[in-house]
C-alpha cells in the first residue's frame, strides 16, 4: 500500500449537500475533480489533476475494499460502500463513494466516482467494521460492497444470492412440480418430472423474455446514464411496468442530453466571451502601460520645465532686484545732478552780481581819475601853495587807474568765469536730462523685467498645475492598470470557471459532435501525469 503520510486523527466533517466528483483513467490518475473535492482533500486542483488516486488514500482502509472495488468495476457494474480518505494535512473525512466505469464505444476508458456525506451511524459502523477487517483480515470479505464472513455459511450465502433470472427459473420449476401433483397421481415420477421440467422450462423462458430480458436492459440502461453515457437509451411500446420504465429511462436520457447541450453551448459562449474580454484587457493593458510610460516622460519633462521656469523666476528676481538698486541710483544721480545745475546757476548769478559791481568800481575808478585830474589842474594853479595837494592828487589819480586797471581784468576773469560757468551749466543741464532719461529707462527696464518675474512665476505656477495634474494622470492611469489587471483576473477566473464547469459536462458523454473538447485555457499549467504505476484506489 502507498504511504501517503501521517495522519493526525482529526476529522473533517463534510457540508450537507457536499457532493465529491472525480473520473480517473484506466491507471486509476485523476482526470478531473470538481471543486468539492478539491476543498475535501485539501489539496491544489494543479496537485491532483495526473496524479493517482490513492494520494488520498487513508490507511485505515483495509486493502479488501479495493480488491472488491475493482473486482466489482472488472465485471462492469457499479460499486458503492464507505470509504475513509486522508486529506493534505493528516486529518480524514467520511463518504458514501459510488463508483462506476465509464464506457465509450463499448470500452471501459476511465471511472467516474461520485461521493455524498454519510450518515453518523453509518460512519460509525463502517469505523467498527474496517477495525475488525484490519484485526481478522481472513475472516471478513467483500463482494459488491456487501461484507461477509469467509465461512462456509457465509461463501454458500453469496453464491446462492440468484439474479432474477435464476430466481424466475426456480419459483418457475416450483411452480411446475407442485402443479404436477406427482404424490396425488399414479404416473411414473420420472415421466411427472420430466414434463414437469419441460413446462418449467418453457415458463422459465417466457418470463425471461417477457420480463427478465427487459428488466436486464432497464438496468444497463440506468448504469449507462449513472456512467454519463448518454444517447441510445432503447424505447418500449408497451403499456406494462417495465415498458413504462423503459420509456420513463429513454426520456431521462433524452432531458440529460438537452441539459448537457444546453450547458455546452453555454459553456462555450463564456469561453468565448471570456477569451474576447480576456483579450481586450490585454489590449487595454497594453495600451494602458503605453500611456502610463507616456505620462512619465511627459511628468519629467514637466518637471525639467519647471525647474528652468523657477531658475529664470529666480534670475528674473535678481535682475528685478538690480534694476531696482539701479533706478534708486539714477534717481539719486539725477537729484544730484539737479542740485549740481542748480548750484552752478547760483554762481552764474553770483558772478553777474560781481560783474555789476566791478562795473561800479570801474565808474567809480573813472569818476575818481577824473577828480584827480581836476585836483592836479587845480593845484597846478595854485602855484606853490598846491604842491602837495598836486602831490596826492598824482597818487589819486595813480590808485584810480590801478584800481581801473584791476576792475578791467577782473571784469575780464568774471567774464571769462562767467562764460565757463554757462558752459558748465548747460553742460550740467544737459547731464542731468540725460541722467533723468537713464533713470526713467532704468525704471522702465525694472518695470519690464518686473513684469517678466511675474509671468515667469505664474508660468512656473502653470506649470506645477499641469504637473500635478499630469501626476494626478499617471496616478488614475495606475488605477486603470490595476483595474485591468484585476479584470484580467476576473476574466482569467471566469476562464477557469467555465474550463471546470466544462470538465463536469465532459463525463457526461452522448456522441455528438458538440461535445466541448478538453479544457485549454491559456495561462493555466496543467500539471502533466507522472508516468506511475497503476494504482489500485478510485473511490
Amino acid at each position: 500500500m502507498r504511504n501517503t503520510g501521517p495522519v493526525t486523527g482529526r476529522e473533517y466533517v463534510l457540508e450537507d449537500g457536499m457532493t465529491l466528483v472525480s473520473t480517473t483513467d484506466l491507471k486509476s490518475r485523476i482526470t478531473y475533480c470538481n471543486p468539492a473535492f478539491i476543498q475535501a482533500s485539501g489539496y491544489a486542483r494543479e496537485e491532483l489533476l495526473g496524479q493517482p488516486h490513492n494520494m488520498i488514500r487513508h490507511p485505515d482502509m483495509p486493502p479488501e475494499a479495493f480488491r472488491d472495488l475493482w473486482a466489482t468495476l472488472e465485471e462492469g457494474l457499479p460499486w458503492s460502500g464507505m470509504v475513509k480518505n486522508r486529506r493534505k494535512n493528516g486529518d480524514h473525512y467520511w463518504v458514501q463513494a459510488n463508483v462506476t466505469p465509464v464506457s465509450e464505444d463499448g470500452r471501459t476508458v476511465g471511472y467516474m466516482s461520485v461521493r455524498v456525506k454519510p450518515a453518523r451511524e453509518l460512519v460509525e459502523q463502517a469505523e467498527a467494521l474496517y477495525a475488525r477487517m484490519r484485526e481478522q483480515p481472513q475472516r471478513y470479505a467483500l463482494h459488491h460492497g456487501a461484507v461477509h464472513k469467509r465461512t462456509l455459511v457465509g461463501r454458500l450465502r453469496t453464491r446462492l444470492q440468484f439474479g432474477l433470472g435464476g430466481r424466475v427459473a426456480t419459483l418457475s420449476l416450483a411452480s411446475t412440480l407442485a402443479s404436477t401433483g406427482l404424490a396425488a397421481s399414479g404416473v411414473h415420477w420420472t415421466l411427472a418430472l420430466g414434463a414437469a421440467l419441460g413446462l418449467g422450462g418453457g415458463t422459465a423462458l417466457w418470463l425471461r423474455r417477457m420480463a427478465v430480458a427487459p428488466l436486464r436492459d432497464a438496468v444497463a440502461t440506468a448504469n449507462r446514464l449513472a456512467a454519463g453515457q448518454l444517447g441510445g437509451a432503447p424505447t418500449q411500446g408497451g403499456d406494462d411496468d417495465v415498458s413504462r420504465l423503459m420509456r420513463a429511462l429513454a426520456q431521462l436520457d433524452v432531458n440529460l442530453q438537452a441539459i448537457v447541450g444546453d450547458v455546452r453551448r453555454e459553456v462555450d459562449g463564456i469561453r468565448i466571451a471570456s477569451r474576447e474580454i480576456s483579450a481586450g484587457n490585454g489590449d487595454l493593458g497594453a495600451r494602458t502601460e503605453m500611456q502610463a510610460g507616456s505620462l512619465q516622460q511627459t511628468v519629467s519633462s514637466v518637471e525639467q520645465i519647471a525647474g528652468t521656469l523657477r531658475h529664470s523666476a529666480e534670475h528674473a528676481e535678481a535682475a528685478r532686484g538690480l534694476a531696482q538698486q539701479a533706478s534708486e541710483a539714477a534717481r539719486q544721480g539725477g537729484q544730484s545732478m539737479q542740485e549740481m545745475v542748480q548750484r552752478m546757476g547760483e554762481i552764474r548769478e553770483a558772478s553777474l552780481r560781481i560783474g555789476e559791481i566791478i562795473q561800479v568800481i570801474d565808474s567809480i575808478s573813472f569818476q575818481t581819475n577824473i577828480l584827480a585830474l581836476n585836483a592836479a589842474v587845480e593845484a597846478a594853479r595854485a602855484g606853490e601853495a598846491g604842491r602837495g595837494f598836486a602831490v596826492v592828487a598824482g597818487e589819486v589819480r595813480a590808485l584810480a587807474q590801478k584800481t581801473s586797471g584791476a576792475a578791467r581784468e577782473i571784469k575780464t576773469l568774471i567774464g571769462a568765469a562767467t562764460e565757463r560757468v554757462e558752459a558748465g551749466n548747460a553742460l550740467a543741464e544737459s547731464t542731468g536730462r540725460t541722467v533723468r532719461q537713464s533713470a526713467q529707462a532704468v525704471e522702465r527696464v525694472f518695470d519690464l523685467i518686473a513684469n517678466m518675474s511675474r509671468a515667469a512665476q505664474e508660468q512656473a505656477d502653470g506649470v506645477a498645475q499641469v504637473n500635478r495634474a499630469v501626476t494626478q494622470l499617471d496616478s488614475v492611469t495606475q488605477q486603470n492598470a490595476a483595474m485591468v489587471e484585476q479584470l484580467s483576473a476576473a476574466a482569467y477566473s471566469l476562464a477557469r470557471q467555465a474550463e471546470i464547469v466544462a470538465d463536469s459536462v465532459r463525463i457526461f458523454r452522448t456522441g455528438h459532435h458538440d461535445d466541448i473538447a478538453p479544457a485549454q485555457l491559456q495561462g493555466l499549467d496543467r500539471p502533466t501525469a507522472a508516468s506511475t504505476a497503476p494504482s489500485t484506489d478510485t473511490a
